[in-house]
C-alpha cells in the first residue's frame, strides 16, 4: 500500500508541471461526456453493484438514496460538465496590475494550487464532479471515495482517464486509489506532504473530523453545517412560513440545512404556531426554548443548551426566542459552524447589518439557506463548501481551485 500511494503521489506531482491549453482542457471534457453519455448503461450496472452491497450490509436509507445512479443522475452529470467546459479558464488570468515608482511592473495572476486529495463518502456523482473542476483548473487530482460506492467511482474515474488518454494528456491528471482498506486514508493525511498541496473532506462529521485531526496538508472543507434562519420582527408571515419549510425539510440530509430558528420575540404570538404547525404537519419534530414551549399548541419537546449546537441532518429542529437581531447574531456567532445563515425580514437596514456582522461563508436575506450549492451559485459545480476563516469560503468551485502568484520585471532594477 505504501509504494502504491507514494507512486500516485509522485505522478500527480509529475503532471502538475505540465500546462495545458483551455482547448486541449475542454477537448477532453467534451470527449469525457460523450463517453458517459455512450456508457450510461455500463455506469448503471456497476452502480447496482454498490447498491446490492449496501443492501446487503443494511445500510440507512438515505445512504443509499445518495448512492442511486440512474438515467437521469447521469444526464444531470453531463449537463454539469459541459456548464464547466462554458466557463473561462481560470489559470494565467491577470486579477492586478500596476507600476511602482521605482520603474517595477507587478503583475497579480492566478496559476493551479497543485495536487489536490479528495476523501469522499457515498455520492459517486462527486467523482466526475470533482475530476473535471480539478482538471479545468490545471490540478491533479487524487480520488478516495468510500467502500459503498467503489464500482460506481471507479467507472467514472476509468472513462475520465480514458478522455485523457485519447487526448495524449497524462492520465494522471485523475487517478482513483483502488484500494478499500481504511489505513489509506490515514497515509494519504500523514505521509504524502510532498506530493500532496490541499486534501478535501466530504461526507460526515466523523470523516472530516479524522481529516482535521490527523491532516498535516493543508485542508479546504468544513466539519458541520449548523445553519440558521432568523425571522425579524419586519418579516412578513407568508414569506417565513415557506422559506423556513423549505430551509429545513427540502433536503434535511445536506448541510445547507436550517437547523436552528430563531424567532424575534415580538412576532411570537403571530409567528410561532404558523410557522412551527407548518414544520410540524409536514413531519418535523420541535424542539424549543422556554418562551416557545409556552406559546406552541403542538407537539413540542424542551431544549437543553446542547440543542443549540446540533447538527440534525434529520426531520428535527431547535426554535429559540431572542430579543433583537443583535441578540440573534450573537446566537448564530457563538453556535454557528460559519455555513450559512440567513434572515429573513423587510427592513433593509437590519437585513445589511445581519448579512455584514454574522461571520458565516454564506449569509442570506430572505432566502433558504438550501440553496449554499455551487451549482445553484452557478459554479456549474463544487468539490466542496469551506468554512474556514482564510478562503478559498463557501462553495468552492472552478474559480476557487486557483491560488496567485506576482510576477514582477523591470528594465534591469537594483535595489539601493
Amino acid at each position: 500500500m505504501k509504494n502504491y500511494l507514494l507512486n500516485f503521489g509522485k505522478k500527480a506531482k509529475k503532471a502538475s508541471y505540465k500546462s495545458l491549453t483551455s482547448d486541449k482542457k475542454n477537448k477532453v471534457l467534451k470527449d469525457y461526456c460523450v463517453l458517459l453519455s455512450k456508457n450510461k448503461l455500463k455506469i448503471i450496472f456497476e452502480n447496482k453493484k454498490d447498491l446490492k452491497l449496501a443492501k446487503e450490509k443494511k445500510l440507512k436509507e438515505n445512504i443509499i438514496e445518495r448512492l442511486l445512479i440512474d438515467q437521469k443522475k447521469v444526464s444531470e452529470i453531463i449537463n454539469s460538465i459541459k456548464k464547466i467546459i462554458k466557463f473561462k479558464d481560470p489559470i494565467n488570468l491577470t486579477l492586478e496590475k500596476w507600476k511602482r515608482p521605482n520603474g517595477l511592473t507587478i503583475e497579480k495572476k492566478t496559476t493551479s494550487i497543485g495536487v489536490v486529495a479528495v476523501i469522499y463518502e457515498s455520492r459517486p456523482n462527486v467523482t466526475s464532479d470533482v475530476a473535471a473542476l480539478c482538471f479545468k483548473s490545471g490540478n491533479p487530482v487524487i480520488l478516495k471515495g468510500g467502500s459503498e460506492a467503489y464500482y460506481s467511482n471507479k467507472v467514472f474515474a476509468n472513462m475520465f482517464r480514458k478522455a485523457l488518454k485519447k487526448n495524449n494528456v497524462d492520465e494522471n491528471f485523475v487517478q482513483f486509489i483502488d484500494f478499500k482498506n481504511r489505513k489509506v486514508v490515514d497515509f494519504l493525511l500523514t505521509k504524502m506532504v510532498k506530493y500532496i498541496d490541499v486534501i478535501i473532506p466530504r461526507g460526515g462529521k466523523g470523516l472530516v473530523k479524522k481529516v482535521q485531526d490527523l491532516s498535516k496538508i493543508p485542508i479546504i472543507g468544513h466539519l458541520e453545517g449548523i445553519c440558521h434562519t432568523y425571522i425579524d420582527k419586519k418579516a412578513n408571515l407568508s414569506m417565513a412560513k415557506s422559506v423556513t419549510l423549505n430551509a429545513k425539510l427540502r433536503n434535511t440530509a445536506i448541510c445547507g440545512a436550517t437547523e436552528t430558528i430563531l424567532l424575534h420575540q415580538d412576532t411570537l404570538k403571530k409567528f410561532c404556531n404558523p410557522i412551527l404547525s407548518n414544520l410540524e404537519n409536514n413531519g418535523c419534530k420541535i424542539i424549543g426554548d422556554s418562551k416557545i414551549k409556552k406559546i406552541y399548541k403542538g407537539k413540542i419537546k424542551a431544549a437543553k443548551k446542547s440543542d443549540w449546537s446540533k447538527e440534525y441532518l434529520a426531520s428535527t429542529i431547535s426554535v429559540k426566542s431572542v430579543r433583537n437581531l443583535n441578540e440573534a447574531i450573537y446566537h448564530i456567532n457563538k453556535y454557528g459552524t460559519m455555513h450559512t445563515d440567513a434572515i429573513i425580514t423587510s427592513d433593509k437596514k437590519s437585513a445589511k447589518k445581519f448579512l455584514k456582522k454574522v461571520k458565516s461563508s454564506i449569509s442570506m436575506h430572505n432566502t433558504s439557506t438550501q440553496f449554499a450549492d455551487g451549482g445553484e451559485f452557478g459554479f456549474g459545480g463544487e468539490v466542496g463548501i469551506s468554512t474556514n476563516t482564510l478562503p478559498p469560503r463557501g462553495p468552492v468551485g472552478l474559480n476557487q481551485l486557483v491560488s496567485y502568484k506576482y510576477q514582477v520585471s523591470s528594465n534591469g532594477k537594483i535595489r539601493k
